[in-house]
């Protein structure tokens, strides 16, 4: 698919039809992510693909939506902070910009398949720590759910005007 098209195309898929999606289909969604760019080429990520139906329940649990409840699997994407560079000048932690930049390519590949994604952020993170076993520093900071979407066509998107957000040279000056 063109890079263009991918990019109307990819939409927040809350309505999935009621079918598993291969091991493979999800192996490239997540390499996809592996092979993201990160700062320093830390690569602080980890990606767990949620498949079997008690761990799929209780993923449910940790974000009680209706839409959310339906979706037949889940990629738990996790940021390592004991790994993650930090900016020298300020020690900022780039971990969660990493992770967004692997989450990011992990959707448009999902629907380069065929597949629907949303990314989830509102969920408790200490329930899926526990529910994933996550290690001390290391944090879940997405869910992905994912699926065949039920909707074949994207919505329209509403953006912002470039005037709106496209300057030159400073904020504020016209682009």
């Amino acid at each position: 698919m063109h890079f263009n098209l991918l990019l109307k195309e990819r939409y927040s898929v809350r309505s999935y039809k009621p079918v598993k999606i291969s091991k493979a289909l999800i192996t490239q969604v997540m390499e996809a992510g592996r092979m993201a760019p990160s700062a320093s080429n830390k690569q602080p990520w980890y990606f767990i693909s949620i498949c079997e139906e008690d761990q799929l329940s209780r993923i449910k649990s940790a974000y009680p939506r209706d839409w959310f409840a339906k979706a037949p699997q889940f990629i738990v994407i996790c940021g390592d902070h004991n790994s993650s560079w930090k900016r020298s000048y300020d020690a900022k932690d780039h971990c969660d910009i990493d992770v967004s930049i692997a989450v990011d390519h992990m959707t448009l590949r999902a629907t380069e398949l065929g597949l629907g994604t949303c990314w989830v952020c509102h969920f408790d993170k200490e329930l899926v720590s526990d529910i994933v076993e996550l290690p001390d520093g290391v944090e879940p900071i997405a869910i992905l759910p994912i699926g065949y979407p039920t909707n074949s066509e994207a919505p329209i998107k509403s953006r912002k005007s470039p005037t709106e957000v496209f300057f030159k040279g400073k904020f504020g000056n016209p682009y």
